[in-house]
């Protein structure tokens, strides 16, 4: 390898994008949209090095088109996915199984915390505090406090609680 190219390589290196989108038009002769600086420093240092030392060998050059004959090629477009709306499996509700320690749905959970008050509803399939519907009891703890907190632990529910 040249001198030449050494600083040629080199000075990919501390090329923005931009730059290297600019270098890969002249070496190429065609624009890329790519943004990925390592991608654009190899695809173009590839080009100089080839373009000053040679190609590929013609042992190479034959071995790549025995390669690309052998290789399973598409002849045939894939077929579009079905969008009948009847085709679509009638699914089963997954029955929810309740946590023996919450209360029944329609409760209100309540827990003073930093001289506020936390009041969250039990509904059927979640919680509800402050107009918003939470998955689980540790979420609304955690927003409350800030950190992570076993939900039933937080509002008392459980052995060793906050309450306790």
């Amino acid at each position: 390898m040249t001198q030449d190219l050494r600083i040629e390589l080199a000075a990919l290196q501390k090329m923005s994008p931009l730059q290297l989108r600019e270098k890969y038009l002249h070496v190429f002769g065609e624009s890329t949209h790519s943004g990925n600086k390592t991608f654009l420093c190899k695809r173009i240092a590839w080009r100089l090095q080839s373009n000053a030392e040679g190609s590929l060998s013609e042992r190479a050059r034959q071995r790549a088109a025995e390669l690309a004959r052998d290789a399973d090629i598409r002849t045939t477009m894939p077929k579009p996915p079905k969008t009948n709306p009847t085709s679509f499996k009638q699914v089963e509700p997954i029955p929810v199984i309740r946590n023996e320690r919450l209360p029944m749905p329609g409760a209100v959970l309540s827990r003073q915390y930093k001289g506020r008050r936390i009041d969250v509803s039990v509904l059927p399939n979640g919680f509800e505090w402050e107009g918003k519907i939470y998955r689980s009891l540790s979420g609304i703890a955690k927003l409350v406090t800030g950190s992570h907190w076993n939900g039933l632990l937080f509002f008392g529910l459980k052995k060793g609680s906050a309450h306790d």
